[in-house]
C-alpha cells in the first residue's frame, strides 16, 4: 500500500512527465530523470534518502530545461556584436598588428594539449559540483542544503540575466557574423578538437541539445567552481579548496579557449555567484522559517 508522499511523487512525476511531453519535447533525458528518481524512491530507503536530498538540484534541471518553452529572445534584443565589441575593449591582445579578442587569439596560437585539457575541465562544470554535493551529503547534510539552495538562488539571477540581455557566444559571431538566425543548432565549438583527438561524439552530442544559443551572459559555468569553492571553504576541505581552485581557473580559461564564452560573460557569472551566494547566507538563511526547514529537512535525508 503506498503511502501519500509516495502517492504525490508519482502524481508529480505524471505531471512533468505531461509538461515534458506537451510543452517542452519529449527527450530520452527527461525519461530517464523520471525513472532514475522513481526507482531510487521505491528500490530502498538509503537511496530514498539520496534522491530527496539531491530535490532542490532536480528542481533546479526542471527549471533550465523548461526555459525553451519560452526563449529570452522573445523578451529582449538579442545582443552579438556588442558583447564581442565590449571585449576587445577591455581585454584586446595584439597580434600580427591586429588587436583580437582573447577567444580570437586562443584561435589563432591553439595547440593539442590545450585543446586537451580545455575539455578535460568543461566536461567537469556539472559532475564536479554533484561529486561534492555527495561527500557533503555523507559528511554535512545541512551544509548540502545550503549548497543546493545557494546554487539555486544563483541560478536563478542567472536566467534573469538571460533574459534581461539575450547575447550570442564568441564562437556564434565568428561563425554567423551580427546576423540573427533564431532557432541556431548548439556549437560545441573549439571543443571539437577535443572530441577530434579522442574520436569521440561527447561534446557535439552534448551541444546539439542546446535549444537556446543566446544564453551567454552571465555564465554558469563561471558561477559553479565558485558555488563550490566556497562551501568547500566553509566545509573546511583543505585538499578539496586547492583542488577547487584549480577547477575554477581551468573552467574559467577553457570557457574563454574553446569560444563558448568572452571574459566579460565569465565576469558576469562570478558576480552572479557572490551576489547569490550573498543573498542565500545573510538573508535568506536568516529567515527563521526557512533556516528552520533546511534544519528539519536535513535530520529526515
Amino acid at each position: 500500500m503506498l503511502n501519500n508522499k509516495a502517492l504525490t511523487l508519482l502524481l508529480i512525476a505524471l505531471l512533468y512527465f505531461c509538461w515534458v511531453y506537451f510543452f517542452v519535447g519529449l527527450r530520452p533525458d527527461h525519461i530517464s530523470l523520471i525513472a532514475i528518481v522513481l526507482v531510487s524512491y521505491f528500490v530502498h530507503p538509503f537511496t530514498r534518502k539520496i534522491v530527496t536530498a539531491f530535490l532542490i538540484f532536480i528542481v533546479y534541471w526542471i527549471i533550465y530545461d523548461s526555459m525553451r518553452v519560452f526563449p529570452n529572445y522573445l523578451v529582449n534584443d538579442i545582443h552579438i556584436i556588442e558583447p564581442y565589441l565590449y571585449e576587445k575593449s577591455l581585454f584586446g591582445i595584439n597580434f600580427n598588428n591586429n588587436t583580437l579578442s582573447p577567444n580570437e587569439y586562443f584561435l589563432a596560437t591553439s595547440s593539442t594539449f590545450l585543446d586537451v585539457m580545455s575539455g578535460l575541465f568543461y566536461i567537469n562544470w556539472v559532475p564536479i559540483p554533484l561529486l561534492f554535493a555527495t561527500y557533503l551529503f555523507l559528511k554535512n547534510k545541512f551544509l548540502l542544503l545550503q549548497f543546493f539552495s545557494a546554487f539555486l538562488v544563483v541560478n536563478l539571477i542567472g536566467f534573469i540575466g538571460y533574459y534581461t540581455f539575450p547575447a550570442a557566444p564568441p564562437w556564434y559571431y565568428a561563425e554567423y557574423g551580427n546576423q540573427i538566425l533564431f532557432n541556431t543548432p548548439g556549437n560545441c565549438a573549439g571543443l571539437a578538437n577535443f572530441d577530434a583527438f579522442f574520436n569521440i561524439n561527447l561534446f557535439h552530442s552534448l551541444y546539439e541539445k542546446n535549444a537556446n544559443v543566446f544564453a551567454a551572459m552571465p555564465s554558469l559555468h563561471a558561477s559553479y567552481p565558485i558555488i563550490v569553492l566556497i562551501y568547500a571553504i566553509k566545509q573546511k576541505i583543505r585538499l578539496g579548496i586547492i583542488i577547487f581552485v584549480v577547477f575554477l581557473a581551468g573552467i574559467w580559461f577553457s570557457a574563454v579557449y574553446s569560444g563558448h564564452h568572452y571574459v566579460i560573460d565569465l565576469l558576469a557569472g562570478g558576480f552572479c555567484a557572490l551576489i547569490g551566494i550573498y543573498l542565500f547566507d545573510k538573508v535568506l538563511l536568516k529567515v527563521p522559517k526557512i533556516n528552520n526547514w533546511l534544519l528539519n529537512y536535513s535530520t529526515k535525508i
